[in-house]
């Protein structure tokens, strides 16, 4: 069985993480391996559901706080840059190599090097959950809040997700919206017996070109809000005058909305048509107006940001705990063949939690 040595410095702990295969739905040797680790350690309560270890402190202190990652990876690829990590140096730069080493075996290698700490300055839940990169239906962390929602209760979460080693706060919102054009069919041929559904998109189209897409102030950060037509379909055949035609919107919306007032809002762009939900996953307000999340900017003192995508800090909202995204590499080499870190993030973010839980 693997196993994994807390001991160890943490670039080398992320080395050992990562050359755990764990893609998603097969992470059971890596959570053993985090189990085994975790068991010995007397400050922590152990528990295990499914591939997701939850070790928990109870030391009575005032504030309880969340640090987070998940433990499954995107698919290998035959390209040998992915496992075995190697470690190497380009252009001066001391660089970690292989599947995990961004998203996020980093992050849970600080995770693991916290837990080692016997009397943090606050209650700490360490979260190592299973199966994010798949659909939410198999989430870790979601399918804890449903059958263990107290093993989850907190002031306060970090998700060590790769953000360069830099506090990003809350995350946007997403939701797609289909609009279907209705024509009628005809022959190619007499086009004037039909019409044409696939022309009237131009109208939805043009209504997104002209859009102003709206940067929006959420508890003191700048989130981009984006409107933006990402599908399109229609037609049968290449002689038949096509009398469908479908547009799909994804509206990436700022945390201060939620869904009720994100699709209003698409309806303003898109008067009097029909707009048919999709999908939806409501974003995260940062929440540093709190005390816990002041507390965590002051003590990493690190540049503070907006998170623009969307992670799981938004499941943590929905729970009434406010979050954040910190851990090391860059999420733009995310899931690439040749995902990398450069080891001083690694060990910075380290020396940035410890700091926060001395």
């Amino acid at each position: 069985m693997p196993s994994l040595d807390l001991t160890a410095d943490v670039v080398t702990l992320t080395q050992q993480l990562c050359d755990i295969e764990s893609v998603s739905h097969d992470e059971g040797a890596i959570a053993d391996a985090v189990e085994a680790a975790l068991r010995p350690l007397e400050h922590l309560e152990v528990t295990r559901r499914g591939h997701t270890v939850i070790a928990r402190t109870d030391l009575g202190h005032d504030e309880r706080v969340v640090l987070a990652g998940h433990l499954d990876t995107v698919p290998l690829t035959s390209d040998p840059a992915n496992l075995p990590t190697r470690r190497e140096e380009r252009g001066g730069v001391d660089v970690l190599w292989g599947r995990g080493t961004v998203d996020m075996k980093g992050g849970v290698a600080v995770q693991l090097k916290a837990a080692l700490v016997p009397e943090p300055s606050r209650d700490v839940t360490f979260l190592f959950y299973e199966a994010e990169e798949v659909d939410g239906i198999y989430n870790g962390l979601e399918l804890l809040a449903g059958s263990d929602p107290d093993l989850l209760e907190a002031d306060f979460a970090v998700l060590l997700e790769p953000t360069s080693a830099v506090v990003e706060g809350g995350c946007k919102g997403t939701m797609r919206v289909e609009v279907v054009l209705k024509g009628i069919a005809a022959h190619s041929a007499r086009p004037w017996n039909g019409h044409n559904a696939i022309h009237d998109a131009h109208e939805v189209l043009a209504a997104l070109a002209a859009h102003e897409e709206a940067t929006v102030s959420v508890d003191g950060l700048d989130y981009h809000e984006a409107l933006q037509a990402v599908g399109i379909t229609g037609g049968i055949a290449g002689n038949v005058i096509p009398d469908t035609c479908s547009v799909l919107i994804n509206y990436r919306f700022a945390p201060d909305k939620d869904a009720e007032a994100a699709l209003a809002y698409v309806q303003t762009v898109l008067p009097g048509r029909e707009l048919h939900l999709r999908d939806l996953a409501e974003g995260a307000r940062p929440g540093l107006d709190r005390p816990a999340a002041q507390a965590f900017v002051a003590a990493l003192d690190v540049p503070v940001g907006p998170k623009e995508g969307w992670t799981d800090v938004a499941r943590f909202a929905a729970l009434g705990i406010p979050a954040v995204n910190f851990g090391p590499g860059d999420p733009n080499l995310a899931h690439h063949d040749d995902e990398r870190c450069p080891v001083e993030q690694i060990t910075a973010a380290e020396a940035a939690v410890l700091r926060w839980l001395a």
